[in-house]
Parts: C-alpha cells; sequence; structure tokens
C-alpha cells in the first residue's frame, strides 16, 4: 500500500485584526494618515491581517458622545459580531482624554473579556499584561487626562484676551451688527455672511455697524419696546 505524502506549509498564518482610529483638532501628529501608516507597519511586523476598520474623524475624546467608530466597535464586540482577535490603536491616548482614567480602561477590558487583544502600535512598551505594562498605561492615561484639562484652561485664557482687544469669539452679531473679517494686521478683508467663518487661523473677526436703514429699524423697534412697556405700566391699577 502506498503512503501517500502530506506536505506541511511553512508559510505562518496571518492574525486576522481591527484598527482603530480617532484625531481630534489639536495635533496633526494624531492625523488618520499618520496613524494608519504606523499601524498598517505594526501589522507588517507582526503578520497581522486587517479586516476590519474603525474610526473617528474630528471628534473630541472627552467622552464617548458622537464618537460612532468607538461606539460601533463596542457594538460589535458585546454583541459577538466580530472576525478577529487584535485590536490596533496607534496609542493609549487614542481611546480619549477622558477625565476618569479608568474609563478608557473599561474599553480594553470590554475587548479583553471576548478574547480580543489590545496592541499599541506607537507605545515603547508592549501591551502583554505585565506590571510594567499595566503602570504604564496608567500614566498615559492621566497623563491624557492632564493635557485635557491643561488645554481647556490655555484655550479659555487665550479666548479672554481676545474679547479683551475687541476680537470675537463665535456666536451671531447683535442687531444692526456685522461681522467683518480682518487680518492680523487689522485690514479689512470683507464681510462675513450668516454661516461663514475664517478661513486663515491668523485672521480675526469684529463687530461692525450694519447698514443705516438696519440701524433705524432696530431704534425705531427699540421705542416702540420702551413706549409698550410705559403704556402697560400706565394702565396697571394701582
Amino acid at each position: 500500500m502506498e503512503k501517500q505524502s502530506t506536505s506541511v506549509s511553512n508559510t505562518p498564518v496571518s492574525q486576522r485584526a481591527a484598527h482603530y482610529v480617532r484625531m481630534s483638532t489639536e495635533h496633526q501628529q494624531y492625523s488618520p494618515e499618520n496613524q494608519l501608516e504606523v499601524v498598517r507597519q505594526y501589522a507588517a511586523s507582526h503578520q497581522m491581517e486587517i479586516v476590519r476598520e474603525y474610526s473617528d474623524h474630528g471628534r473630541s475624546g472627552l467622552n464617548i458622545a458622537g464618537r460612532e467608530g468607538l461606539n460601533k466597535l463596542m457594538s460589535d464586540v458585546e454583541n459577538k459580531r466580530t472576525d478577529f482577535s487584535a485590536l490596533l490603536v496607534y496609542d493609549v491616548s487614542r481611546w480619549g482624554r477622558f477625565q476618569d482614567v479608568d474609563e478608557s480602561a473599561y474599553y480594553e477590558y470590554v475587548l479583553k473579556r471576548a478574547g480580543i487583544r489590545v496592541h499599541y502600535c506607537a507605545e515603547q512598551f508592549e501591551n502583554d499584561g505585565s506590571m510594567s505594562s499595566s503602570v504604564l498605561k496608567t500614566l498615559k492615561r492621566s497623563m491624557a487626562a492632564e493635557y485635557s484639562r491643561e488645554l481647556s484652561v490655555k484655550v479659555f485664557s487665550g479666548q479672554c484676551r481676545l474679547i479683551e482687544l475687541g476680537f470675537r469669539q463665535g456666536g451671531p452679531p447683535g442687531y444692526g451688527l456685522r461681522r467683518q473679517l480682518i487680518d492680523r494686521d487689522r485690514n479689512p478683508k470683507g464681510l462675513l455672511g450668516r454661516g461663514e467663518r475664517k478661513s486663515l487661523q491668523t485672521d480675526r473677526v469684529i463687530l461692525v455697524p450694519g447698514p443705516e436703514w438696519g440701524l433705524r429699524q432696530f431704534v425705531r423697534f427699540t421705542n416702540c419696546l420702551s413706549l409698550k412697556g410705559k403704556l402697560n405700566a400706565r394702565s396697571r391699577p394701582n
């Protein structure tokens, strides 16, 4: 009886993986393209095949509200709709800059409970469950939360300073006023219409008087309100 020979391939089987990308608006280094480049290099060097993509572009990391990518990922995991065993993330802060550092840990725990290991592609440590890994992740989460708090203070302080200089910081203009776009030297560049915004970071917005007919209408309207108030007060019984 002839014995059939069997050949065994030495080609390693690729591990199926998904990746999650989040970008807010404060850092170009966290652009989706930069994150994806690092994630793909990591996947290639670890024999992983990316089969699912989850992303949140232009989303704040302070909470999970409005983050369709992360919500979809959590829903797929909790409802057992995943076909991958690894999740690739750029770094620890991509979960979010939550003020409660345990919140980002919770999302990783949900994945771990479902048998999905999280890989932080740009971090200098291996997420292997060791004591050093756990300490570094906790430190990174605290740093992300502190960065968010410091940024909030700086932004508020900067806005207050711009208001003191006479620049508009958002919202529709008052009745009879228009939003004037000016450059860094305060040279007028044009009026902004409803829904229009400045395109250059160095430009500023100030309020200027609108057309004369608008001001006359505003004065007439104000006088009518004042007269109505006086008549109402006079008609009230003592």
